[in-house]
């Protein structure tokens, strides 16, 4: 569905504050798939995925979105920003209407809608993302930490985006926040078929949720593949500060005692399924 091809870009061109944040780097997602995007800080990450839905134009290289680069004569970007949802890091802090729903209706509006639908799109992301229908009168700023993060994601929701792009939507969050964030994403995905798209430092949520995963390291593509194709290449992931799954290192230590178990696992399930596939009857 996009399909991103050696995009260099380059903050500060011509000036003496020149950094290139991204050097040839490739990313693809299928419609329907739910990939990951995982490297260290500063390794280009935030910068790619605002090239998917053209709020950053490259230097290089082209994005295509369905099959047509977006930056062809003709092309309205506002189709691109409409098609591929951009859920920025800390998105709470874009809150700024006077109630839950108006924010969550903006996007909607924007797009011509008619009040009806409006608020049609308002009851389906607030369901998707788990917001009782009570809040919808409430102030944004009234609301908790987490609550706020599913109100700015819904916002994006209701515009029903072909893609949705989520830039480390956990930050901040306890693991049940964590989780439950990544349980209304992988909800949407699913009522939908829409592709997603998850930025994140995470391997243990890369692995509980994506299909496929794209590294970068130095503003460059270090790897992409399917989850087993990427973590089989531990070396590669440790030299730039990455590791695998905690429950996949578990299970390469027992590995290494002696305990012929596999270590194709990335969820705790997983492991634990595999640990009792060993075990002698």
């Amino acid at each position: 569905m996009i399909e991103a091809k050696n995009i260099t870009y380059i903050y500060g061109q011509g000036t003496p504050f020149e950094k290139k944040a991204l050097d040839g780097a490739d990313f693809s997602v299928s419609a329907g798939e739910f990939a990951g995007v995982i490297g260290h800080t500063g390794s280009g990450k935030s910068t790619l995925i605002q090239h998917l839905n053209g709020l950053l134009k490259p230097h290089d290289g082209s994005v295509c979105l369905e099959g047509r680069n977006i930056w062809e004569k003709g092309y309205k970007l506002r189709d691109a920003r409409f098609a591929v949802g951009l859920v920025f890091q800390y998105p709470e802090y874009q809150l700024f209407e006077e109630t839950v729903e108006k924010d969550i209706a903006f996007g909607p509006k924007a797009m011509g809608l008619s009040g009806e639908e409006t608020a049609e799109r308002v009851r389906e992301a607030m369901e998707i993302v788990g917001l009782k229908r009570e809040l919808a009168e409430k102030s944004p700023f009234d609301l908790s930490g987490g609550q706020k993060r599913r109100a700015a994601i819904a916002g994006v929701i209701a515009m029903r985006p072909k893609a949705l792009v989520l830039d480390e939507p956990t930050a901040g969050l306890d693991p049940s926040g964590r989780q439950e964030i990544l349980d209304h994403i992988s909800g949407y995905r699913k009522r939908t078929g829409a592709a997603v798209v998850l930025v994140t430092h995470s391997m243990e949520d890369i692995a509980r949720t994506a299909d496929s995963l794209t590294v970068l390291s130095m503003s460059k593509t270090l790897l992409r593949g399917t989850l087993e194709d990427v973590f089989q290449n531990r070396d590669s992931l440790t030299r730039i500060g990455l590791d695998v799954p905690i429950v996949t290192r578990v299970l390469l230590r027992l590995r290494a005692l002696g305990l012929n178990v596999d270590t194709n696992a990335y969820t705790p399930e997983a492991a634990i399924a595999a640990i009792k596939a060993v075990r002698p009857c």
